[in-house]
């Protein structure tokens, strides 16, 4: 079909990510999954099929794993309008002098350097394409929440996108980023059913790729209702 886009998911393999997977293809498109879990990608790939969904195993917060997943995708189908820069996590002791370094160091790589890293390798990709890039960061990343290390990880990825989409508009790219508020996904130990679901925030990305190539649409917040 001639709107049909080929999307990159990082972080595809629960939650957020998988969710999106799901609403891309519905929308008509296909997706190049990624994540660290081979099982859970291959069970997507398995509802979906091979024609619609390519599943590469990394860890994006290693530059090269994330290099080749993007070559993965350009061999498989030729080219990359959207990559979903999703991957996250957070971290279990809270506060600063509470805190947890090593923690600290995992949920940065992930966090931030895969952010970066994900951009780094796929940027030309979408140069070709005059392709869209987006985010996931969070409304922890636009408030004050008391000695957050996560939250501080979420306004840098808040503060790149805005600087991400000045870059891109020098050659008509569009970046997006998304601030959800509290979403019951797996990052939690106990559901959350009251807040907001996965798929809200898939149908933002659906969103804002759907949108006229006029229009970049910067950013979107969600709320959950209650």
């Amino acid at each position: 079909m001639s709107n049909e886009k080929i999307v990159l998911i990082t972080g595809a393999s629960s939650g957020i990510g998988a969710a999106t997977v799901d609403k891309v293809i519905e929308a008509g498109h296909k997706a190049v999954i990624t994540a660290r879990s081979t099982d859970k990608l291959n069970a997507i790939v398995k509802r979906w099929g091979e024609d619609k969904v390519l599943a590469v195993t990394a860890d994006v917060s290693k530059l090269d794993e994330i290099k080749n997943v993007v070559e993965k995708a350009r061999q498989t189908f030729g080219r990359i309008d959207v990559v979903f820069a999703n991957a996250g996590t957070g971290v279990n002791a809270p506060g600063i002098e509470n805190g947890n370094p090593d923690e600290w160091k995992t949920m940065l790589d992930v966090n931030i350097n895969a952010l970066l890293f994900t951009a780094k390798a796929s940027l030309a990709s979408l140069k070709e394409t005059r392709g869209h890039f987006i985010i996931t960061s969070s409304i922890a990343g636009k408030v004050t929440l008391k000695g957050s290390v996560y939250g501080a990880s979420k306004w840098f990825a808040y503060g790149f996108g805005q600087n991400l989409a000045a870059e891109m508009a020098e050659w008509n790219g569009r970046c997006t980023t998304i601030c959800p508020g509290m979403v019951n996904t797996p990052f939690f130990d106990e559901a959350k059913p009251d807040k907001l679901d996965p798929s809200d925030v898939a149908d933002a990305v659906v969103y804002a790729i759907s949108a006229n190539p006029r229009c970049d649409i910067r950013e979107i917040t969600l709320m959950p209702t209650k």
